[in-house]
């Protein structure tokens, strides 16, 4: 599975090839309420094909409709504005008074798409600067945390995982939740010592290692773009990970497993060297209470959770598993020989 963005530059590297032309649309300002984010990217194709998403679905229609009678003739990009006005608003699916930006690029060889696909075939993280006035694409490595930047002169644009994710315990959880982390945007590394547990265990794309997991955390040195899973419902393996992922800046740190489960966990990791500021960071039991029940919609739970932590939604607005009603107690959801 590919996240939008690299479905889009797939796409385009090959209409390049192929030799037909095609533009590649970013949405690099909204005003007000946007259906898509800054960053968003399309791209068309000289007959009207489409691949990826700047609205919902009325800009795309505009964006067609003016390559099938216009053609595409740009030779350098071009920002054009949606909704300035109530009426276009209005036609456009933005809401009253919104305005969305979008820059409009020619693409050609000397794009450089193939070569950025290819340093994202490597993971890196990778910022793209096209010159306004020249259409001339620079490639660099982009810094943690770097985001798209606009000026009169040239666009930056950011390409590649902007996230990691670190998931402890190679299983079928572990298979759902890091697909689904693909397309997302996440880089994924799956970490398991268990020979019988890696044996057959693939994902396109993820990176399988075996080390212990409190070592790969370290090593990883997290930041507040990574975020650790743990799988295993083993605290051999999953405990001392833990520990060290909630002494890390990462933005989360979550655990499969009951609440008594859940709640012996914590007595056993305040007999270490973390401070109930440090502990109050865990989550756990995991994912957000959607009455889950398989592994896929499970793995859902967790990145729904992981995606509200990440965006900030208040606390307030999440409801956890851990706050859902039970019956009899507690309840219980059988996963990979665990629970939520």
């Amino acid at each position: 599975m590919d996240s939008i963005d690299l479905e889009v530059l797939k796409t385009s590297a090959a209409w390049i090839a192929s030799g037909r032309r095609c533009e590649l649309i970013t949405v690099i300002k909204t005003w007000g309420s946007s259906p898509r984010p800054i960053g968003a990217t399309l791209a068309i194709c000289e007959d009207g094909t489409v691949i990826g998403s700047v609205s919902g679905g009325c800009i795309e229609d505009d964006l067609i409709a003016r390559v099938r009678n216009e053609g595409i003739s740009r030779t350098v990009p071009d920002i054009v504005s949606y909704g300035i006005t109530a009426d276009e608003a209005h036609r456009f699916g933005l809401p009253c008074g919104g305005t969305i930006e979008l820059s409009i690029e020619p693409l050609s060889a000397r794009s450089r798409i193939a070569e950025l696909l290819e340093r994202l075939e490597r993971h890196e993280l990778v910022q793209r600067r096209v010159d306004l006035h020249s259409g001339e694409v620079e490639l660099s490595r982009a810094a943690p945390g770097a985001q798209l930047q606009i000026s009169e002169q040239a666009m930056v644009t950011i390409h590649g995982p902007r996230w990691r994710l670190l998931i402890i315990g190679a299983g079928q959880l572990s298979r759902f939740l890091a697909q689904i982390a693909l397309a997302m945007d996440y880089s994924v590394i799956v970490c398991d010592p268990r020979e019988e547990y890696r044996a057959g265990w693939h994902v396109d794309g993820v990176q399988l290692v075996h080390e212990m997991p409190d070592d790969v955390v370290i090593d990883m040195k997290l930041d507040r773009r990574s975020a650790v899973v743990a799988l295993t419902h083993d605290p051999k393996l999953d405990d001392l990970a833990l520990m060290e992922a909630l002494k890390s800046d990462a933005f989360y740190v979550g655990t499969i497993g009951s609440r008594l489960n859940n709640s012996k966990r914590r007595e056993r990791l305040l007999e270490f060297d973390l401070t109930p500021e440090q502990l109050a960071r865990l989550h756990g039991p995991i994912g957000l209470y959607i009455g889950s029940k398989t592994p896929s919609e499970i793995a859902i739970s967790i990145l729904a959770e992981m995606t509200a932590i990440k965006n900030g939604v208040p606390t307030n607005l999440i409801v956890p598993h851990a706050a859902a009603p039970t019956k009899a107690g507690d309840a219980v959801c059988v996963v990979d020989s665990g629970a939520v």
